[in-house]
């Protein structure tokens, strides 16, 4: 099959419910968070962000569940201190064009998947990816990159936009040059980021933010999200640090428990009155924060909040492709599921043991997550489980949510 010859994924729009659950869930975290802007950012941004969340049944953890994430390259410009794919000048393996075009009519198979999401590394060191790009739109899915925004200009922004990017996602590690160059490991890193991010806005591609919080920039979190609305992003993606490839040199910079929760109190708090939307990575419990601190801890009300949220996505919905076609339920869970070299990508998709795992995690949750209330809406992060003890369904050592009713000011 070539692109031109059918779009076999299915419109984003259809079924219509699809596009209901992803306004609700964003309009109940409004309700929940306070949101001043809510009504204001379906208008401006609603309709253009369903495109990026194509497919969606409402909000998880690392955005949305069902979409698939392929690492396309681990080359990259930078030198990032928290890098999970080890990003050097240097190629490693990573799958051809024709490979990858293979593996996104693959994709394009599963019924639930309506977005790809292109990553690295950094993407456009590829010679390819606007080809790849291209084919995939060609295929029917909305198509997402995650960039560092430095090698992004006017004609690159365009090139992106004519290929189908539905939304750019750019990472600012901090409010400053000092800051986010110091991370990002390359002087200059920051006004080149800021100068791609007005590039792709006057191409009118949506903008998401990502920040990884560690305790390197957490005093810069606040000034963050007042850039963010400067910048008029659509999204703010909070990134929680998992010390997991190059993040293992610094795996003391990771938040624990207490910062865990201060970072999320402050991010709901932040909702209010910022103008983006805001979600936590690797921080699952925000969900069972604002559903708690609202005095929904069960009952019927709370298993209508699990019909939208969804914590934890990590193989549930959520699957990421390495660029040597190693496939992960989550960048931040190095547990391999298959390779699609070897074996196509829908056979792993239905069989791997590990992601049939991570489906039934709700009965199969270990220790605290596993007698919690809000484990349908929150499910603890699974790579921090992992990376804590090297079982992904034992309890994630970040949680700090105290008993139901408690407001979820305990710390663990």
């Amino acid at each position: 099959m070539t692109a031109g010859d059918a779009k076999p994924v299915r419109p984003y729009f259809f079924p219509p419910t699809l596009l209901v659950r992803q306004a609700a869930s964003a309009l109940l975290a409004g309700r929940l968070t306070g949101w001043r802007h809510a009504l204001r950012w379906m208008v401006r941004h609603g309709r253009r962000c369903a495109r990026g969340a194509a497919g969606s049944p409402g909000m998880g953890c690392i955005g949305f569940p069902n979409h698939p994430v392929w690492e396309v390259t681990a080359r990259c410009n930078l030198d990032c201190i928290h890098c999970h794919a080890r990003g050097s000048p240097r190629a490693g393996p990573e799958l051809s064009t024709g490979e990858g075009k293979k593996l996104l009519s693959e994709l394009a198979t599963v019924p639930e998947f309506r977005m790809c999401a292109f990553t690295g590394g950094e993407p456009l060191v590829r010679d390819d990816i606007f080809e790849l790009l291209a084919y995939a739109q060609g295929l029917g899915f909305s198509c997402t990159i995650a960039t560092n925004g430095t090698l992004v200009d006017r004609d690159c922004a365009i090139r992106l936009r004519d290929c189908g990017v539905a939304i750019a996602a750019v990472s600012l590690d901090g409010c400053s040059a000092g800051t986010h160059d110091a991370i990002r490991g390359v002087k200059g890193a920051f006004e080149r980021a800021i100068e791609g991010i007005h590039a792709l806005n006057r191409a009118g591609i949506p903008i998401h933010i990502n920040i990884t919080a560690m305790t390197r920039n957490l005093g810069e979190i606040s000034a963050i999200v007042e850039l963010v609305d400067e910048l008029d992003a659509a999204i703010l993606l909070v990134y929680q640090l998992v010390p997991v490839g190059r993040g293992e040199r610094i795996g003391d910079f990771a938040l624990g428990a207490e910062a865990n929760g201060q970072l999320v109190r402050f991010m709901a708090d932040a909702q209010r009155s910022s103008r983006a939307i805001i979600e936590p990575v690797a921080a699952p419990q925000y969900f069972a924060y604002i559903l708690d601190r609202n005095g929904i801890d069960g009952g019927m009300a709370l298993r209508l909040a699990g019909s939208l949220f969804h914590g934890c996505s990590a193989g549930r919905g959520f699957v990421y492709i390495r660029p040597d076609g190693t496939v992960l339920p989550c960048p931040f869970l190095p547990v391999p599921c298959g390779n699609v070299r070897e074996r196509p990508f829908s056979e792993i998709w239905r069989e791997s043991p590990v992601l049939e795992r991570l489906r039934g995690r709700e009965t199969a949750l270990m220790g605290k997550c596993g007698s919690c209330p809000f484990r349908t809406v929150c499910g603890g992060c699974r790579a921090r489980a992992y990376a804590a003890t090297g079982d992904f369904l034992q309890e994630d050592p970040s949680c700090f949510m105290s008993t139901p009713g408690g407001g979820g000011d305990g710390t663990s």
